[in-house]
């Protein structure tokens, strides 16, 4: 469209001058020396014109002549960033696919073309780390380094975790060391930090980084609450390496309140202080957190306690069958106490009760060792073969006969003659939940 109204305008402007030069044509004289030159002013103007337009097309040709080798030099490297471009695409793509050797080199062909050199290299690293090649993968780290500075951080980043990739965990813990003095609220030096703490059993510097994590959401909130749990054992395992109560208390005391009512964590206290030999510790402990949360769990741990009022502690479990009459758990805890205060015909109850509510292997053994102290040989073979069946994954049979009259579980008429035997030592060491 422009071109055509240009046409029309330089069509209407040679009709004009048509007109004008044929109804005065004019006349130009040239006089030079001995030289006239006489011509009309159209045919002037007109030679005036020509001139100018080979004049021009001279200097566009000259000028064209003196730039050809910088417009080479520009196409050439025109054409090369082309085919680094293409060789970048087809490294990643090779990258993606694991041939490692193959994208390597493509990427590596035209690096010194490309208009992202940072992706070449950062790339290349990548696919040499695949092939066991550390000391390239550094060396081509160290080129995106040295080609783009301003990309530090992306470098560092890809470097740490290459080398957390590859297990040199003091490696990345230097690198991103370095990067958080750089950056010091970066989510992802945050998130590796932790983990090669995790991974390192760093867990003081683990503690001291999750208050990082979880103001700046690094984390989910699920998560963040496993390691503190995570790091709360961990403080607990390091004071009863000690051996030493005082050391083990005091790890307890700086836990905070709802760690403190973690059941996990109870466990593993306990269990510590069991170790200790601080029974009745652990008879208080584990009487504080059934009362305030009820668990199987604790109330079996609570049953291999030896508390030194042993009645009493029998007492306060046997207060518990109010709300859980058929909790096998608490039944075999129950005739766990009464072997330990001597009440045989009660513990037979109780281990027969919790067999029925929902047999298991502890309470067949409980009881068959019970039965091979009392003299009953046959029925505590009886139980030993059905704890063993239970444990293989068999279904147990039912409870053997047993003559003469069975214990109640509130008295103590079943077999109140053997009171004279000494109770079966029955040591069951609870495992901390991890």
């Amino acid at each position: 469209m422009k071109g055509l109204i240009i046409g029309l305008l330089v069509v209407a402007a040679s009709v004009f001058l048509a007109l004008a030069v044929k109804q005065d044509n004019g006349y130009v004289l040239i006089s030079f020396g001995n030289w006239t030159v006489e011509a009309s002013l159209a045919l002037v103007l007109l030679l005036n014109l020509v001139l100018f337009v080979l004049l021009y097309l001279l200097v566009r040709l000259t000028a064209r002549v003196w730039s050809a080798p910088g417009r080479l030099r520009q196409w050439q490297a025109q054409r090369g960033v082309q085919r680094a471009q293409k060789a970048l695409t087809r490294g990643l793509l090779e990258l993606s696919e694991g041939q490692w050797k193959r994208a390597e080199k493509d990427l590596l062909r035209y690096a010194g073309l490309s208009e992202t050199p940072l992706l070449n290299y950062l790339a290349a690293a990548r696919a040499a780390q695949q092939q066991g090649a550390d000391e390239r993968r550094d060396h081509y780290l160290k080129l995106a380094r040295e080609r783009v500075p301003a990309a530090e951080m992306a470098v560092g980043l890809t470097r740490a975790e290459l080398q957390l990739d590859h297990n040199e965990l003091e490696q990345a813990l230097k690198t991103l060391g370095q990067l958080r003095e750089i950056a010091p609220r970066h989510p992802q030096v945050l998130a590796m930090l932790k983990e090669i703490y995790q991974r390192t059993g760093r867990w003081d510097e683990l503690g001291k980084l999750l208050p990082v994590l979880k103001r700046r959401k690094v984390i989910p909130r699920e998560e963040a609450l496993r390691l503190e749990l995570r790091l709360f054992r961990s403080l607990l395992d390091q004071a009863a390496i000690s051996g030493e109560n005082r050391q083990l208390a005091a790890a307890w005391r700086a836990l905070p309140v709802a760690a403190r009512n973690d059941e996990g964590l109870v466990i593993l206290y306990a269990s510590y202080l069991k170790e200790l030999g601080e029974e009745e510790q652990v008879a208080a402990l584990l009487l504080d957190a059934i009362n305030n949360h009820w668990s199987p769990d604790l109330v079996a741990l609570y049953g291999q306690v030896s508390g030194s009022d042993g009645a009493q502690q029998l007492s306060h479990t046997e207060t518990w069958l109010q709300e859980h009459p058929h909790d096998p758990v608490l039944l075999l805890a129950l005739g766990r106490l009464c072997i330990r205060n001597r009440l045989w015909g009660k513990a037979r109850s109780y281990l027969e009760a919790s067999i029925g509510a929902g047999p298991s292997a502890e309470a067949y053994r409980d009881l068959g060792i019970l039965l091979e102290q009392i003299g009953e040989q046959s029925q505590a073979l009886s139980c030993f073969r059905a704890g063993l069946e239970l444990a293989s994954g068999s279904s147990p049979p039912g409870l053997p006969a047993v003559p003469g009259p069975a214990g109640q579980i509130d008295g103590d008429q079943g077999i109140a003659y053997h009171e004279d035997i000494n109770p079966p030592k029955l040591e069951v060491v609870a495992k901390p939940r991890s």
